[in-house]
């Protein structure tokens, strides 16, 4: 991806150059006159009232994203009780602590889920895309559109049942898909997708990602 372009509104430095913009009849680097109407560098594709069309509420995912969570920490909970049984059998302690220590894990993971799905919005600016998401340790990201590279959608075999999809946004500098967006809908994934693809854009100057 070509580097990103300054503000519309700022003027590209040759080396020596000051701060001030030059003027259309100055030469330039070669001694050559600019002519009035030349070309210019490429300028962001949307104009301030399109950028705006583009942009978003604060949004949350979908409820069903609950579910695939629910999934995943039943799953852990049952490795565990496994584990956790095994282990009990080679000792003298009493068995029924599995069933209970599981039971209780369970309800926890439950409550976290359900937490975290509360937590969890995000929103589209004009500037950057902004994440809010974590129990525990509450998490905000921003991913400046200038430094975005890639915007992909995902969708695993429960994703696929559910009828869900997550977004996934590569950014220069990154190790791998720092951010995500899980529990969105297929329609919401993509719209998402393009929203985010059209601000990167225009960020960059008009350079396709």
């Amino acid at each position: 991806m070509a580097d990103p372009v300054d503000d519309p509104a700022a003027t590209d430095a040759a080396p020596g150059a000051t701060d001030e913009a030059s003027g259309a009849d100055e030469p330039d680097a070669h001694g050559a006159e600019t002519a009035p109407g030349s070309e210019q560098s490429p300028q962001a594709t949307l104009d301030p009232d399109a950028i705006s069309e583009h942009t978003t509420d604060r949004r949350t995912l979908s409820a069903s994203v609950q579910l695939i969570w629910a999934v995943r920490v039943l799953f852990g909970v049952a490795v565990l009780g496994v584990l956790g049984g095994f282990a009990i059998g080679q000792t003298s302690l009493d068995p029924t602590l599995v069933p209970a220590v599981t039971g209780v894990l369970t309800v926890l993971g439950l409550v976290w889920v359900h937490l975290r799905y509360r937590v969890w919005s995000f929103r589209v600016r004009e500037d950057a895309l902004y994440l809010e998401r974590g129990v525990v340790t509450n998490v905000k990201t921003v991913a400046p559109h200038v430094r975005i590279q890639h915007v992909d959608t995902s969708r695993g075999p429960l994703e696929r049942a559910l009828g869900l999809s997550t977004l996934v946004v590569y950014t220069a500098g990154s190790r791998g898909a720092d951010v995500s967006i899980p529990g969105l809908t297929t329609e919401e994934a993509t719209d998402l997708q393009q929203r985010v693809k059209e601000l990167a854009i225009a960020a960059e100057g008009g350079d396709a990602l």
